[in-house]
């Protein structure tokens, strides 16, 4: 078998799913790749912000990762690699970040988030070698289903708390998920494919009107989109290796191997594909995409669960999609004015779009539990559930030492623990 898969051309309808090896016209293609480019966008470029990173470097390396991962699978798994939460916590606990403007102790943050991608490359070595059933074992369907709806779920405060900062943002954002619903029920072919980026723009034209026309918010400014250069190096930087803080960011990986995890099996389930002999070069697609972000300033990253939500949403997922969206990525990061662009969608529409995309993915996790028939009249797996989805909603936060576990970190290791040990009770 040849290591690429090659797509077969096929033409969309009103009901077909496009399958990973399978793809649209080239156009259709390339609209698709932009509306992944969006889905990811806001998250990629919110947590670089909040860890003091260069955003442009931030968006540039998911672009060169998701490369990375989709040649190291081999193009049969679809997703998208995007900068991951679960390193803000840590990264701020390691450089003493203040939070507002660049991080002054960057490269310590670097040197960790390389040792993280170095241990979670391990990992998948690990796999590939032995195989994933003890990964499986640790993580079966209720454990995997409760972290992927969890994930969803914890950061549904960060559109409803964060980007909605007037009532008039608030009624936007209920504005943009109507349009999104709107599009899906009632659109039909391609339109309907293109749901987030249809409703997208639908609501900022609502905005504009609103804002620009009769001046009800703050208007949509257009003149840094002006003052951009078309072209432009981001700020690149090189890590420090520091034992203390790559010790206090490395665990991270362990965190990122069960969201791989979940993420490919909430794949898996919407593709109707096995997903699983996969799951060690996707570990190390990640790993090593990781490393490469590390070494230039870029944060840590992970399989984009926002992707995955646009994918349950279109039922295409066709890994051409991603191969468009990353080469947009790259000329993204390259283009500060692509940027401005991308970033002068109001705040409050972003926010709605998020509200879907993370209740797609929380949805997601439901599936896994749905079509792998999760037993919840078991009380382990009742009490799996239940524990991790409220642990990880409400952000429940543990501290050893100097380590921060908090919301999907607490919800992933007490999904696992708690299952390894209630499952000793088993009689079957």
């Amino acid at each position: 078998m040849a290591w690429l898969m090659r797509w077969r051309p096929v033409t969309v309808g009103p009901e077909k799913a496009i399958a990973p090896d399978e793809r649209l016209s080239w156009p259709q293609t390339a609209a698709l790749g932009l509306q992944h480019v969006i889905a990811m966008f806001g998250a990629t470029v919110l947590a670089p912000l909040l860890m003091g990173f260069d955003p442009n470097v931030a968006v540039l390396m998911s672009g060169v990762g998701t490369l990375l991962f989709f040649f190291l699978t081999g193009g049969r798994v679809p997703s998208y690699l995007g900068s991951s939460f679960a390193f803000i916590g840590v990264v701020i606990a390691a450089t003493g970040y203040a939070g507002s403007g660049p991080n002054p102790n960057l490269p310590l943050a670097l040197g960790g988030i390389i040792a993280c991608g170095v241990l979670y490359t391990a990992i998948g070595l690990l796999v590939s070698a032995t195989g994933s059933g003890w990964v499986e074992k640790l993580m079966p369907p209720v454990v995997t289903g409760a972290v992927v709806a969890v994930i969803g779920l914890n950061l549904a405060s960060v559109p409803i708390k964060n980007m909605a900062p007037t009532p008039f943002d608030a009624w936007m954002q209920a504005a943009t998920f109507v349009s999104v619903a709107v599009v899906a029920v009632f659109a039909r072919g391609m339109l309907q494919r293109l749901l987030i980026l249809a409703g997208l723009i639908q609501a900022s034209l609502i905005y504009a009107l609103l804002t620009n026309g009769f001046g009800l918010g703050a208007p949509i400014d257009l003149s840094k989109i002006a003052a951009a250069a078309w072209i432009g190096l981001p700020q690149f930087h090189a890590p420090v290796f520091d034992g203390a803080a790559m010790l206090m960011v490395a665990p991270v990986a362990l965190i990122l191997v069960a969201e791989n995890l979940g993420h490919l099996k909430a794949v898996g389930a919407m593709t109707g594909r096995d997903m699983t002999p996969f799951l060690g070069r996707a570990f190390i697609g990640d790993g090593l995409a990781t490393i490469a972000s590390g070494a230039v300033g870029g944060t840590g990253v992970t399989t984009y669960a926002e992707n995955i939500g646009v994918m349950a949403a279109t039922r295409i997922y066709s890994t051409a999609v991603f191969v468009f969206a990353a080469l947009m990525a790259l000329a993204l990061g390259f283009s500060p004015k692509f940027g401005a662009l991308i970033q002068a969608i109001p705040l409050a529409v972003m926010g709605g779009v998020s509200i879907v995309v993370f209740g797609l993915i929380a949805i997601a996790g439901a599936r896994i539990w749905v079509d792998h028939q999760v037993d919840f009249r078991d009380p382990r797996n009742l009490m799996v559930a239940a524990i991790t989805l409220v642990i990880g909603t409400g952000d429940f936060t543990l501290k050893l030492g100097g380590f921060t576990l908090g919301g999907i970190g607490t919800a992933t290791f007490g999904a696992i623990l708690l299952h390894a040990l209630l499952r000793r009770g088993r009689t079957d």
